[in-house]
C-alpha cells in the first residue's frame, strides 16, 4: 500500500487536502471519492504535484479526429501509452499535435490519468471529449471509448461539412456579384455620365442611383474596403452578443428549410453523443448534460434544458422529451420503445440513422433551391443595371 497526497472539493465549493493509503492512484481516487470529496490533485507521497498546464495552441476537427484515430489505434494495437505518446510527439504531421502529445506524456509521467489531463484542456478537446474520456476510464473501456469518440468527431466533421458546403455557394455567388456591381458603378457608368449630361434629358431614377453611387465610390473609394470589414465585425458581433444572438436562433428557426437543417443538424448530434455516452455506461441525466453541450441554437438549448429538469424530478425520458416540442415524432417514438423494451441504446442508435437521411433530404432540398434563388437575384441585378446603362439611350433616340 501506498500513502498519497490529495487535494480536492468539498461541496464543489471547499478546497481540502489530505492523505489517503492506497494501492494505486485509480484507487487512491476511489477512496477519496468515497469520502464524498472531488479529488483534483493526487499525488504519491514524496512526489511534487504535477505541473500547472502548458497554454497550447487549439486544434481544428480534423486534427482533433487525427489524434484520437491514432491515439485509439495505438490502444487497440496493445502499445503501452507513453510510448504511444512519443511516437505521436515524435511524428505526428501536425506541430500542435506533437506539441498536445508531448503535454500529455508529461503529466502522465508525473502521475495523472489521461482523462485527468485531457480535463485540463476542454478549451481543447471540449466537454464531452472529457465527459466520455473520463467515463471510458472509470469503467475500463478506455478502447471501446476512443472508437465511439473517433466516430463522434467523423460524424460532427461531416454534418459541419455539408453544411458549411450548402451555404458556401450563395456566399460566393452574392460576393462575385458585389465586386461586379462595384467595378460597374466605379468605372463604367462614368464613363457614361459625360454622354447622359449632353443629351440634356432627365436620367431616370436608377441611372441616377448608380451615378451617384459610382461617384461617390470613386470619391471615397476606401468605403469599398471598410463595408466588408464592418458587415463581417456586425455579423460577428450579434453572433457573440447574448441577446442578439437569441433573436437571431429564433428567427432562423423559423426561415423554411434553413430552420429544418439547423434543428436535425443539431439533433444529429445531440443524440450522437447520448448514444455514445450511454453504451459508456454513464447515467441518463448525465448522458444528456453531455449531449445538450453539442447543441449550438440557443432557443434549442433551452428547450432541451427543460426536459432534462423534468427526467431529475423523476419523469420518464420520452415524456420528458415530448412535454418540450422539439424533436420529431418519429423519434420520440424511437425513445419511448426503447425505454419500454430496455433496448434504449439500440434505438438511439436507430434514431441517429434516422435524423442523418431526414438531414441528406432537407439539404439536397435546400442546394435544389439555392440554385434557382441565385439565378433570380443575378437576373435582378443585370436587370437593373441594364435598365440603368439603357434607358438614357433609349429616352435620346426618341428625342432625336
Amino acid at each position: 500500500m501506498t500513502i498519497y497526497n490529495y487535494s480536492a472539493l468539498k461541496n464543489n465549493n471547499e478546497v481540502v487536502q489530505g492523505k489517503i493509503e492506497a494501492e494505486d492512484v485509480k484507487m487512491a481516487r476511489e477512496e477519496i471519492r468515497k469520502l464524498g470529496l472531488l479529488p483534483t490533485k493526487v499525488f504519491e507521497e514524496g512526489q511534487k504535484a504535477s505541473a500547472p498546464k502548458v497554454r497550447l495552441s487549439p486544434l481544428s476537427l480534423q486534427e482533433l479526429i487525427d489524434f484520437t484515430s491514432t491515439f485509439q489505434t495505438l490502444v487497440q494495437t496493445g502499445v503501452p501509452l507513453i510510448e504511444g505518446l512519443v511516437f505521436m510527439e515524435k511524428d505526428a504531421v501536425s506541430s500542435r499535435i506533437r506539441l498536445l502529445a508531448k503535454e500529455i506524456r508529461k503529466q502522465i509521467i508525473a502521475g495523472a490519468t489521461f482523462a485527468d489531463t485531457v480535463s485540463k484542456y476542454q478549451e481543447i478537446f471540449g466537454n464531452v471529449y472529457v465527459g466520455l474520456t473520463k467515463a471510458g476510464e472509470d469503467s475500463g473501456e478506455m478502447e471501446k471509448t476512443m472508437d465511439r469518440l473517433v466516430e463522434l468527431l467523423k460524424k460532427q466533421h461531416a454534418i459541419r461539412s455539408r453544411v458549411i458546403g450548402t451555404l458556401m455557394y450563395p456566399c460566393f455567388v452574392i460576393s462575385l456579384a458585389a465586386i461586379v456591381v462595384t467595378v460597374m458603378l466605379m468605372f463604367v457608368f462614368p464613363t457614361f455620365k459625360e454622354m447622359f449630361d449632353n443629351a440634356g434629358a432627365k436620367l431616370p431614377i436608377f441611372t441616377q442611383i448608380c451615378i451617384d453611387l459610382g461617384e461617390f465610390l470613386k470619391q471615397y473609394w476606401f468605403v469599398t474596403l471598410l463595408i466588408p470589414v464592418v458587415i463581417a465585425a456586425l455579423i460577428y458581433a450579434a453572433f457573440k452578443n447574448q441577446v442578439s444572438r437569441r433573436i437571431l436562433d429564433q428567427v432562423f428557426l423559423r426561415v423554411p428549410l434553413i430552420g429544418q437543417m439547423l434543428k436535425f443538424a443539431n439533433f444529429s448530434n445531440f443524440f450522437t453523443v447520448m448514444n455514445v455516452a450511454y453504451e459508456a455506461g454513464i447515467p441518463i441525466v448525465d448522458c444528456l448534460y453531455l449531449a445538450n453541450l453539442t447543441i449550438d441554437n440557443h432557443t434549442l438549448k433551452t428547450k432541451v434544458t427543460d426536459a432534462i429538469a423534468k427526467v431529475q424530478q423523476g419523469t420518464h425520458l420520452s415524456t420528458s422529451m415530448r412535454s418540450v416540442n422539439i424533436f420529431p415524432s418519429m423519434v420520440m417514438f424511437m425513445v419511448a420503445t426503447g425505454e419500454q423494451t430496455g433496448k434504449l441504446g439500440e434505438l438511439l442508435h436507430q434514431s441517429v440513422k434516422f435524423l442523418d437521411k431526414e438531414l441528406d433530404k432537407i439539404i439536397d432540398a435546400l442546394t435544389a433551391m439555392i440554385e434557382p434563388l441565385m439565378l433570380i437575384v443575378i437576373g435582378g441585378i443585370v436587370m437593373f443595371l441594364a435598365l440603368a446603362l439603357y434607358l438614357p439611350l433609349f429616352q435620346t433616340y426618341q428625342l432625336s
